[in-house]
């Protein structure tokens, strides 16, 4: 008999378990899953107000047992930083930090230029790379089920995402529990349980990154319009979330 492999063991586990309406169910059931079938659990945060209401929710599950990282790309906004800080006090959690390799970093700016992610997209996502999916590698290691805050109504790029999808490239399960949100439910969910969130979603800013590569977007303009403006296509991704 052949061996079941770890995605179909995953998705066995989780399947039917994940397939609730109530956030905090869906997750509360994930915890208890992963504890009984000993499987290690991550959430990656960006600060986000996908990812404050999913840190909000999580925090309701006593013991859950995940583990909760940020990538530090060393180009945040000072606002992502003072929320930072307000949610691990709020929470009481301790977020992990996982920053850029010092030498790639290093190699890159002194060869290219501080902001050579202006010059092409070719040096943007060689930015990208060293600042965000190199990081991301290294904080996915040993990592069964890891959730993140994306949403299909984000962009047209992420409509064709599933709540469970096997990430091939990280040898994982790839969790979106706010899939299926639409910006009234997430931002119903950040007032109706007093959510911290970026005051700089209040100044227009609905996808927060790297500060030299984020603008406020304007009237009508796509959700990703304001994340590497300068770029003229319409797919734009870092590399995180990339299919396989």
């Amino acid at each position: 008999m052949k061996p079941i492999s770890k995605k179909d063991k995953l998705f066995t586990c989780f399947n039917k378990q994940l397939q609730k309406t109530d956030l905090q169910e869906n997750l509360a059931n994930l915890a208890y899953v992963a504890k009984a079938e000993n499987l290690k659990v991550a959430f990656s945060t960006s600060f986000g107000a996908e990812d404050q209401v999913l840190l909000a929710a999580i925090q309701g599950i006593p013991e859950h047992g995940f583990k909760i990282f940020t990538l530090d790309t060393g180009r945040l906004f000072s606002e992502t930083y003072a929320l930072w800080a307000r949610t691990q006090k709020r929470y009481s959690v301790q977020i992990e930090a996982y920053f850029p390799d010092a030498t790639a970093l290093e190699k890159y700016v002194n060869t290219q230029g501080i902001n050579a992610f202006y010059e092409s997209v070719a040096l943007r996502k060689t930015c990208c790379h060293i600042r965000k999916v190199e990081p991301l590698r290294r904080a996915l290691t040993d990592v069964d089920v890891w959730i993140t805050g994306l949403r299909a109504e984000q962009s047209a790029n992420r409509q064709s995402v599933e709540l469970l999808e096997w990430d091939e490239s990280y040898q994982l399960l790839k969790y979106q529990p706010l899939l299926h949100f639409t910006n009234q439910m997430l931002w119903g969910y950040v007032q109706q349980n007093n959510v911290s969130y970026n005051t700089l979603h209040d100044k227009g800013f609905v996808s927060i990154g790297c500060a030299p590569c984020t603008r406020a977007i304007r009237e009508g303009e796509d959700f990703r319009a304001g994340r590497w403006w300068w770029e003229d296509h319409s797919k734009k991704e870092c590399g995180l979330h990339s299919k396989n």
